[in-house]
């Protein structure tokens, strides 16, 4: 049922204006739409919708992940457009994780300090 129908994400934000600057202006999604309930953006042909809140305590880990076919591309744009990858302790030398089954993972936050992902698997 679920297996061929589109995913929807939603995240919370503080900041409308942050958010669509981050999601649309540095990751260059395709704003859709703002209202009294959220901003939706379209990545990929899925949407996600950012809800507006006060306050919030964004989760310990990964809420969103993109797999991409070259990683080293991927996070050189990110970081061209102002995204800074996060260094773990576990990371040795780059901003790029090599998993044991061979994936390769970098991870970045939004303005909200939720965690994004992207990965390339073997």
């Amino acid at each position: 049922m679920l297996e061929s129908a589109k995913m929807m994400g939603f995240l919370l934000t503080t900041d409308y204006e942050k958010a669509k600057a981050f999601f649309v202006g540095k990751l260059g999604f395709r704003f859709i739409s703002l209202d009294q309930f959220a901003i939706v953006v379209d990545c990929g042909q899925n949407l996600i919708r950012i809800s507006e809140v006060e306050k919030f305590s964004p989760l310990q880990g990964t809420v969103l992940g993109w797999q991409v076919s070259d990683i080293h591309a991927v996070v050189e744009s990110l970081k061209q457009n102002g995204v800074t990858p996060e260094k773990y302790p576990f990371m040795k030398d780059s901003y790029i994780w090599s998993a044991p089954g061979g994936a390769k993972i970098a991870w970045f936050k939004d303005p909200d300090g939720n965690v994004l992902s992207v990965s390339q698997h073997p």
